[in-house]
C-alpha cells in the first residue's frame, strides 16, 4: 500500500539538506514521493535541483523582487492550501527554518495533514537571532507530528518544550548526506589562492546582520585583505542590503574577491581550498567539519552550540576587532587549525536519509490496521493520515 508523501522545498539550502531523501524516499516501493518547490529563491534553487537530479512535480514559482516577509508568507499559504486539498498527501515533509517550511507546517495543520520537521530542535534562544528564523522553527515544531533532530542537543531542545518524547527522532543532518556524495565530484584547484596566500572563504547575509554589523564585518575583512598572506574570497548572497554594504566597503581592495553566488559544487570546492572559513551560514557551519575546515561564526548567537563544543567553530560575533583577532590566530597557528579540525562531525556519517526513512518505513510498517494515528504536541487532537 503505497503512501503519499509531499516534500517541500524553497531555497538553495533545502535543495541541499533535502535532495539525499528525496532519493532515499524514490527508492522506497512503498512511497509515492512528490516534490513540491514554492522556489522562494528562484535563481538560487533551479541550479541545485538540476546538480542533485531532482525534478519538481509542482512549482509555485512564488519568487518576487524586493518581496518582504509578510507579502511571501500570504502568497505561499495561499498558493500551498489548494495543493493540498488536491493533492491529499499522507504526510508532508519540510526542512529547516524559512517562510516556506513554516507555510508548509501551517497549511497541513489547518488540512490536518501531518507534517515531519527535518532538522528539528535547533534553537538560539533568541528570536532576534536569527530573524525570522528562529520562530520560523520553534513555530513548525511544534506544528510537527515527527521531529527529525540532527543531534542529542537538539532533541533535548524539543524535550524541555514538552514535545512527545516518541515523535522525536535523532538522526544526524542531510548536509552531511549531501557533501560526501557531492565532494568527490568537485575540483578545490578552481579555487586555489595566489602563491604564498592562503584562501579565506568568507559567507555573511544573515537579516540580524544587515545594517551596522554588517559593515563591522566587512571592516574586519578589509583589515585581513591587507595582510600579504590572505587572499579573501566572497560570494555576494543577491539582497540588495548585503550588495551595497560590501561593495561599498570592500569593492576594489586588492586580493579581496567580490563574486557572484557560487553555485554548490563551486562552494564546496571553495572550502576545500580555504584555509578556514568566516561565515553566518547555518549550512557551512555543518558542512566545514566534514571537509576538516575550521569557522569563525559571525554572529552573537548560534543554534548550532554543537559545532561550538566538538571545537569545528567558534562564536566571534560581529566586532571588527574580535574577527580579525581569531582570523590572525588561525592563519599564523597550524596547529591552531588542526585543533578545531580534529574530532568528527558532531552531525553524523551521511546516513541521515537513510535513518529519517528507516523510521517512516517502521511507522507505516507496525500499522496494521491501515490507519496511522499521529499526535499533535499540544493535545490538540488526533490527526489521521488515511491508508489509500
Amino acid at each position: 500500500m503505497k503512501r503519499k508523501l509531499l516534500l517541500v522545498i524553497g531555497t538553495r539550502p533545502e535543495a541541499v539538506k533535502m535532495a539525499p531523501l528525496v532519493h532515499a524516499l524514490q527508492r522506497e516501493p512503498w512511497a509515492e514521493c512528490r516534490v513540491l518547490v514554492t522556489a522562494q529563491h528562484r535563481a538560487l534553487l533551479d541550479p541545485m535541483l538540476d546538480f542533485f537530479g531532482i525534478t519538481a512535480h509542482l512549482d509555485l514559482d512564488l519568487m518576487r523582487p524586493g518581496q518582504s516577509l509578510a507579502d511571501l508568507s500570504a502568497r505561499a499559504i495561499a498558493a500551498l492550501d489548494p495543493v493540498l486539498a488536491a493533492e491529499q498527501p499522507d504526510l508532508v515533509i519540510a526542512q529547516g527554518d524559512t517562510t516556506t517550511v513554516l507555510a508548509a507546517a501551517l497549511c497541513a495543520f489547518w488540512r490536518r495533514v501531518p507534517f515531519a520537521h527535518l532538522e528539528a530542535g535547533l534553537r538560539s534562544h533568541d528570536l532576534s537571532q536569527p530573524f525570522p528564523e528562529e520562530a520560523n522553527r520553534i513555530m513548525a515544531d511544534r506544528l510537527a507530528v515527527l521531529h527529525f533532530a540532527p543531534s542529542e542537543m537538539a532533541r533535548q531542545n524539543l524535550l524541555r518544550e514538552g514535545l512527545p518524547e516518541g515523535s522525536i527522532h535523532v538522526v544526524g543532518n542531510t548536509v552531511v548526506d549531501a557533501l560526501l556524495w557531492a565532494a568527490p565530484r568537485v575540483n578545490p584547484a578552481e579555487f586555489a589562492p595566489p602563491p604564498g596566500r592562503h584562501l579565506v572563504l568568507v559567507t555573511a547575509h544573515r537579516r540580524e546582520s544587515f545594517g551596522a554589523p554588517l559593515e563591522r564585518i566587512c571592516d574586519a575583512l578589509s583589515q585581513l585583505a591587507r595582510r600579504d598572506d590572505v587572499h579573501l574570497l566572497y560570494p555576494l548572497h543577491p539582497n540588495p542590503e548585503v550588495q551595497a554594504v560590501a561593495q561599498h566597503r570592500l569593492g576594489g581592495l586588492p586580493h579581496c574577491q567580490l563574486v557572484a553566488p557560487l553555485t554548490y559544487p563551486q562552494m564546496l570546492a571553495a572550502m576545500q581550498a580555504s584555509r578556514f572559513i568566516l561565515t553566518d551560514s547555518g549550512g557551512v557551519q555543518e558542512e566545514a567539519p566534514s571537509l576538516q575546515r575550521p569557522v569563525l561564526v559571525v554572529r552573537e548567537r548560534t543554534e548550532r552550540p554543537e559545532l561550538l563544543a566538538s571545537g569545528h567553530a567558534r562564536l566571534v560575533g560581529t566586532e571588527a576587532s574580535a574577527i580579525v583577532a581569531a582570523a590572525a590566530h588561525l592563519l599564523d597557528s597550524d596547529d591552531a587549525c588542526r585543533a578545531m579540525t580534529a574530532a568528527p562531525n558532531p552531525y553524523g556519517n551521511g546516513q541521515a536519509a537513510a535513518a529519517v526513512t528507516q523510521v517512516l518505513r517502521e511507522r507505516w510498517a507496525s500499522d496494521a490496521s491501515g490507519q496511522l494515528q499521529w499526535q499533535v504536541a499540544d493535545g490538540l487532537g488526533a490527526i489521521t493520515a488515511q491508508a489509500t
